[in-house]
């Protein structure tokens, strides 16, 4: 029996994901074509293979639960000095991605973790780069604007490579929460299968 490193994740749609990952790497990020743009949901989790069709499971559960809702990223943020992370900020939708990540490491499901720094959406453009180089991506994406309607997320797997391949998607399966009421919506969410309350 083997193990894998998984993660979970909102893709950025296109065509905002492949611009933020083309300027990832314009500022000198050697990972940014490894890791396709995205909001975490669950950091790389190695788990032993055999256990993945039960996360499989709880994601759909966690999934089928949910509902559509707005996302929208404007400007930028950064986790220095204690990560050495550029990131575009998540403006919109982060209360609904802080459900989502519990519901997703829920202490009863089978990614039950702890994290190492306290959950905070958003979207890394610098990571581990000299300082003026994450200078610059700071001040370069500084008015940064993007929206969409987030209808689900992803399961991936890093390979040997480094680089991390989508597994699935899991579609939202309750209606969209519209923008002026999303967040009486989201305080209405269910909570899924096995969710904190």
């Amino acid at each position: 029996m083997g193990t894998v490193t998984i993660g979970v994740s909102i893709a950025v749609p296109e065509p905002h994901g492949r611009l933020l990952q083309e300027r990832r790497a314009g500022f000198g990020d050697a990972a940014a074509h490894g890791i396709p743009t995205h909001v975490t949901l669950l950091p790389p989790t190695e788990i032993d293979d055999a256990e993945l069709p039960a996360v499989e499971a709880h994601l759909t559960a966690v999934a089928a639960a949910g509902r559509p809702f707005p996302m929208r990223l404007s400007g930028t943020g950064t986790f220095r000095p204690l990560s050495p992370v550029v990131y575009v900020q998540v403006v919109e939708g982060a209360e609904a991605c802080a459900r989502l990540q519990q519901q997703i490491r829920d202490a009863s499901g089978p990614v039950a973790r702890e994290l190492q720094f306290p959950y905070h959406p958003h979207v890394t453009v610098a990571h581990g780069i000299d300082d003026a180089a994450m200078d610059r991506a700071f001040e370069e994406l500084a008015d940064y604007q993007a929206e969409w309607a987030c209808t689900g997320f992803a399961l991936y797997e890093q390979g040997a490579d480094g680089v991390w391949r989508k597994l699935r998607e899991y579609a939202f399966g309750g209606p969209m929460v519209p923008p002026q009421s999303a967040h009486v919506g989201l305080d209405s969410l269910p909570t899924g299968q096995g969710a904190r309350s």
